[in-house]
C-alpha cells in the first residue's frame, strides 16, 4: 500500500503538533522549522498550538523525515525532492486512470 492510499483511506485524520511530532519520530521543533521553512502545512496560522495536520499533511512529513536522514538534507532540499516525488505519483495516477503504462 502506497503512502498516497494511506493518506485516502484517513483521509478525515487531523492531527496536532504534538501528535504529528510523535508520529514522525521528530520533535515539535523539527514540526515548527518545517512549517517555517514553507515545506508543511502551507498557509498556517502563526500559533503553532492552532495548527491541524492532515493525513496528507503526515505522508509529507514522513517523507521529508526520510529524505532528511537517507541523504542528510537541509528542509529545503527535501521539501524539493517530496514536491517532485509528489508530481510523479500523481503523473502515474493519472496514467494508470487513462489506462497507460509506464512500461
Amino acid at each position: 500500500m502506497t503512502d498516497d492510499h494511506i493518506a485516502a483511506l484517513l483521509e478525515d485524520l487531523r492531527v496536532g503538533i504534538a501528535e504529528l511530532a510523535g508520529n514522525c519520530g521528530v520533535d515539535e521543533t523539527w514540526i515548527v522549522e518545517h512549517v517555517e521553512a514553507g515545506v508543511l502545512l502551507e498557509g498556517s496560522d502563526r500559533d503553532p498550538a492552532r495548527w491541524v495536520f492532515t493525513s496528507r499533511d503526515v505522508v509529507r512529513a514522513r517523507r521529508l523525515c526520510e529524505v532528511e536522514r537517507r541523504f542528510d538534507a537541509n528542509a529545503e532540499l527535501a521539501g524539493l525532492f517530496v514536491d517532485l516525488q509528489e508530481e510523479l505519483d500523481r503523473l502515474r495516477a493519472r496514467l494508470r486512470r487513462e489506462g497507460l503504462s509506464l512500461d
